[in-house]
């Protein structure tokens, strides 16, 4: 049997890419990451045109554990000839598509990946220590096992559906999958979205900016009060930082509960140049006349049904602060309604050996373990709960990768930063004099 691996990861979304590409050049260090997927795609039903990030380009797969790593974003963009245009563009914030672009070239420069390999079952033996991971090649059906000391947990979090909404019928679609029914989309009367955030505003963008070429009307539906900006103050982005782990880590459960809903506006809001952009499109189309379209803020979705013979949806929907019900029918129903991080199915041999809270989520520790010996198994993102707003933060992942690697290996290969902010999250010990 082959000699087992220090740990295996699995799934391949930027943290655990980035995991791969930290662990590459540690020789003492052997990792196997396996992915469902053919080959590294992040969000490819979201890469529309001129779309950017919502963090800096220093916000990579490795720059801040290791700014001088070949893996860098700055390294990529010089291998590919586009140095100096990013230079000159001078902006922050790279394109969507541009560091979808990045991390497959990450990806193709690796060694120890391997596409194409779904995960199907965990088990351990404890006399030995090791985990066993068996995985199924989705091109040929073949099972293999790989073995490992530790285990890494990256599949992301799955598309969330409402209740309301599931086993709808017709072609509602999830945001996830806009740009591949996006033509399909517009051939139709009407488009309603539901939901707030970075996706819906976006795609609300794109559609209204052709709703005069296509003639539908377009209706955008969201519980929240307002549509609210992504909090992007500098003290504000001070809670991205190990200092407010510690001390959010250290809240009691249920405190960090409440907050986890009150935080939302952290990392779910709308880009406040994309709320702008809306309105300035809203008003330059409505020089020409009534615009075809209903921004509906405070209004929850409470009901769906699929009329398949008109190939209408009826919402059921009532306005919050009204208290007041009332439906809405259209054609076509997007839903970007987020994601929600689910325990894997693969797991279930493992159960009895992972730390759970109250909510049955994962009891995530300050180092990122969710078993019982606190560092056999970590978790990459998911942990909103017990980690807050830096969970799934792109320029945290270095820096929980770094955490990740001390714990396996035993000795720090990445400095791990401790305090960074200017501002104190607790309470002083021993007051101020």
């Amino acid at each position: 049997m082959s000699t087992p691996h220090d740990f295996i990861a699995i799934g391949l979304g930027p943290f655990n890419l980035g995991l791969a590409c930290l662990t590459e050049p540690v020789d003492d260090l052997d990792g196997l990451f396996l992915e469902s997927r053919p080959e590294f795609d992040w969000h490819p039903g979201m890469l529309l045109d001129g779309v950017t990030l919502q963090t800096p380009f220093m916000a990579d797969l490795v720059t801040m554990a290791d700014p001088t790593s070949p893996y860098s974003f700055l390294n990529y963009l010089k291998q590919s000839g586009r140095l100096y245009q990013f230079y000159i563009r001078e902006s922050f914030y790279p394109l969507r598509a541009e560091y979808n672009a990045y991390c497959r070239w990450a990806a193709g420069r690796l060694s120890c990946v391997r596409f194409g390999r779904e995960v199907t079952a965990v088990s351990h033996d404890e006399a030995e220590g090791l985990y066993t991971v068996t995985a199924r090649d989705t091109s040929t059906g073949e099972l293999t096992e790989h073995r490992a000391r530790h285990l890494v947990l990256g599949t992301g979090t799955p598309p969330y559906v409402p209740e309301s909404c599931e086993g709808l019928g017709g072609d509602v679609i999830h945001n996830s999958r806009y740009l591949e029914h996006r033509k399909a989309l517009q051939a139709k009367e009407s488009i309603t979205i539901v939901g707030s955030g970075q996706s819906a505003a976006e795609i609300y963008h794109d559609l209204l900016s052709e709703i005069d070429t296509h003639g539908y009307r377009l209706n955008w539906v969201t519980r929240s009060p307002r549509f609210f900006p992504l909090e992007y103050t500098k003290l504000t982005l001070e809670m991205t930082s190990p200092d407010y782990i510690d001390y959010f880590h250290a809240l009691p459960e249920t405190t960090r509960h409440r907050l986890e809903g009150e935080q939302k506006g952290l990392f779910k809001g709308i880009n406040e140049a994309l709320i702008n952009d809306i309105f300035d499109l809203l008003y330059a189309k409505s020089a020409a006349g009534p615009v075809p379209t209903r921004l509906l803020t405070n209004t929850a979705l409470t009901s769906a049904s699929h009329d398949e013979a008109s190939g209408t949806y009826t919402l059921g929907l009532r306005q919050v602060e009204q208290d007041e019900e009332f439906t809405l029918t259209t054609e076509g129903l997007i839903l970007a309604t987020g994601y929600r991080h689910r325990v894997p199915a693969f797991l279930d041999g493992i159960r009895d050996r992972l730390r759970f809270d109250s909510s049955g989520r994962f009891d995530v520790a300050r180092n990122y373990s969710v078993d019982v010996t606190g560092r056999g198994v970590f978790l990459q993102n998911g942990a909103v709960h017990a980690h807050s707003v830096t969970s799934p933060d792109l320029g945290m992942g270095p820096y929980r990768n770094s955490w990740i690697i001390r714990d396996i290996l035993g000795r720090e290969v990445y400095p791990v930063e401790k305090s960074i902010a200017f501002q104190d999250f607790g309470a002083p010990e021993g007051g101020i004099a």
